[in-house]
Parts: C-alpha cells; sequence; structure tokens
C-alpha cells in the first residue's frame, strides 16, 4: 500500500508528534526517508512514546500549541512542505467533559489555524486532517458507520471532531478548490492500540498499567463493542491517502479506516486476549462508570478504503494484541524502543494483506 519511493525526500509538516499516534508516524515517516517538521506540545505522558523511541532526533521538532495561529503558521511557513499530516487534539472522551472549553478550542479552533495556514504554503500538495471514528451520530446499532452518515456526537470530544469534519469540508470548498491548489481529505480510524501508548483512562494502557503491577484491571463498560486496530493499520492508510492526493489520483473527502467486523469485540474480550500475551496471571472487575456517557456500540465501514486506495488491514486483532504486548514488555527491559518499533514496521509492511 505504501510507496516508499514517493516518501523519499518529501517535506512533511506533522503536528501532533509528541503523541501516540503520531510518534509512530513519525518514526513511519523517517524510515521512509521523508525529512519531517512536527508542531506539537510536549509529550503528553511520561513514559511517552516520543522519549522511548528517541522521536525527537528523527525530525524537527517544534514545541507550541495548535490554538497558537501565529505559532503555528511560522512553523508550518518555515517547513515549506509538500505535505501536511494533522494529528495534534485532545484526544480523550473522559478529559473533554473535564474541560469542554480547551478540547473545542484546540480540535475545531486548532484545525482551523493549521487550515489557514495550510493556504499560505506555496509547494503544499495534499492535507490529511484525521479525526476519529467517534464523530459520527452514534444511534447505537450494530450497523457499521459510512462516510456518508450524519456526524454528531454526545460528548463534547466526539462533537468537536465532527464539529472539525464540517470545518475541513467547508475550507476544502471554500479556499482549496482551484487549480494547482492543496487537496485535502480526512480521515477517520477505529480504536487504536500499539506499544507506546501511556494514556489515562484509555483501555489498553490501562490494562497494561495493571497487569505490570499485578493488579486487577477495572472496566467500567466491558460489554462497549469498538473497532479495535493496531496503530499501523490507520496509518498505512493516512500514508497511502496522502500519496494518492499529492498525485491527483484520488478523491478529496472523508475515509474510513477501521478493522473487519470480526475485530469489533467487547472491551472485556480485549482483556482477555491482552491477558493471554501476558507472562504473568492478569485479572479484570467491573467498578462503575464516573463519566455521564459512553457509546456501547461503534463499528466503521472501511469498504470505500478498501474499494479506492486499495488499503488493507494487515493484522488481525489477535495479532495485534500481540505486538502490543510485546512491545511493552520490551520497554519493561529496557530495550531499544527505536529498534523494536522499526522492527514491528518492517514486519507490518511485509505482510500481506489479510482481506
Amino acid at each position: 500500500m505504501v510507496n516508499p519511493e514517493f516518501w523519499r525526500g518529501k517535506r512533511v509538516f506533522l503536528t501532533g508528534h509528541t503523541g501516540f499516534k503520531g510518534g509512530w508516524l513519525s518514526i513511519w515517516l523517517h524510515r521512509l526517508g521523508a525529512e519531517v517538521t512536527g508542531f506539537a506540545l510536549p509529550p503528553p505522558t511520561a513514559p511517552s512514546l516520543f522519549a522511548s523511541a528517541g522521536v525527537e532526533g528523527l525530525l524537527h521538532s517544534t514545541l507550541g500549541d495548535i490554538r497558537d495561529a501565529e505559532a503555528l503558521t511560522a512553523a508550518l511557513t518555515a517547513a515549506d512542505p509538500d505535505i501536511v499530516f494533522h494529528l495534534a487534539a485532545q484526544p480523550l472522551v473522559g478529559d473533554s467533559y473535564r474541560d469542554p472549553v480547551g478540547t473545542y478550542a484546540t480540535n475545531v479552533t486548532g484545525t482551523l489555524n493549521l487550515l489557514q495556514a495550510a493556504r499560505q504554503a506555496p509547494r503544499l500538495g495534499a492535507v490529511v486532517v484525521v479525526t476519529t471514528d467517534k464523530c459520527y451520530e452514534n444511534r447505537e446499532t450494530k450497523t457499521p458507520y459510512r462516510e456518508g452518515d450524519a456526524l454528531g456526537g454526545h460528548d463534547p470530544y466526539s462533537s468537536s471532531k465532527a464539529c472539525a469534519e464540517i470545518l475541513t469540508h467547508a475550507w476544502r470548498r471554500s479556499f482549496f478548490h482551484t487549480e494547482g491548489a492543496a487537496r485535502i481529505a480526512s480521515a477517520r480510524a477505529g480504536n487504536v492500540i500499539g506499544g507506546g501508548d501511556w494514556a489515562e483512562h484509555r483501555l489498553v494502557p490501562d490494562l497494561l498499567r495493571a497487569y505490570a503491577a499485578g493488579e486487577t484491571a477495572r472496566l467500567r463498560h466491558p460489554g462497549s463493542i469498538r473497532p479495535w486496530q493496531h496503530v499501523l493499520e490507520p496509518l498505512s492508510g493516512y500514508l497511502t491517502l496522502a500519496e494518492r492526493l499529492y498525485d491527483n489520483r484520488i478523491d478529496e473527502r472523508a475515509w474510513n479506516f477501521g478493522p473487519p467486523l470480526a475485530d469489533c469485540i467487547s472491551v472485556g474480550d480485549i482483556a482477555d486476549l491482552l491477558a493471554s500475551y501476558w507472562p504473568t496471571p492478569a485479572a479484570w472487575q467491573v467498578v462503575p462508570s464516573e463519566l455521564p456517557h459512553e457509546a456501547g456500540v461503534l463499528m466503521l465501514d472501511a469498504s470505500l478504503a478498501q474499494k479506492k486506495l486499495q488499503w488493507r488491514p494487515r493484522w488481525p486483532l489477535s495479532e495485534a494484541l500481540r505486538r502490543t504486548a510485546e512491545w511493552h514488555l520490551a520497554w519493561m527491559e529496557g530495550q531499544d524502543m527505536y529498534a523494536i518499533s522499526t522492527g514491528q514496521i518492517d514486519a507490518y509492511a511485509q505482510r500481506p494483506d489479510s482481506l
């Protein structure tokens, strides 16, 4: 799916490079030979993938806030990119309840600032704005959502991402419709898992913390169903989408990147599967949720990306969880996490499509 020759020497501007997904994308782009400039706040957790895998040494790193339009514009202008990936966000549902104003400021105004800055980039060819599977108006059915379904969101995080989708669509039609303008698309991924994620109140990091400490993990909604996928799955989609946009070979629109329906399983099943890859006994229990609302069922239909981009998931959920556990165990043993991370990227890239 990803063409290494395309990326060699490409100038890439990446927001959110200090985060979990942004860190993995930074490593992959460096592996492909791209020249990357990152713009983000300091790592949101300690430890972090950014520090553990030495991401800072792989790119031109600028610490800044996407809510600061002047600083963001200056950094993007100096980078003079061919391609922009916008990943910086406030990504947690729980935090959006605690700080709704900050969530909207980051996810909506920050996206606005990024798209405005992109209008001033003369060589820019493609922009991929990353949102979320939670941008849909979730009606709690077992019907996977398609790109044309209604946007919405019960909680501040989800609705802020729906706003970012609407904003991206409007800016594309209003300011990037002329000949020679950058081509813009948005990308909606499932619930990503993988090594290097230490976020609080996110399922797999919470499980790993408990399992490593020999404690019983605490699950709020073990019956909730989500579209689980390894972080490399949507990243391969973002890279493929950017290639096609840049070469003017694909539609400017929203794209889903989700797993097969068989991998849309419950929170409790994830906990059990991950425990099976852990070297010591691991268990979980149910605790009351402190959040006003959490979706019970959410699934994505990624058939459009499969048909138009020839994108396919490569790692079934069992392998995604095994790789996640292996990464975390290697980190606990003090291994070279850049080598571990690039090893997983290489293994993923060399594996045939699973569908």
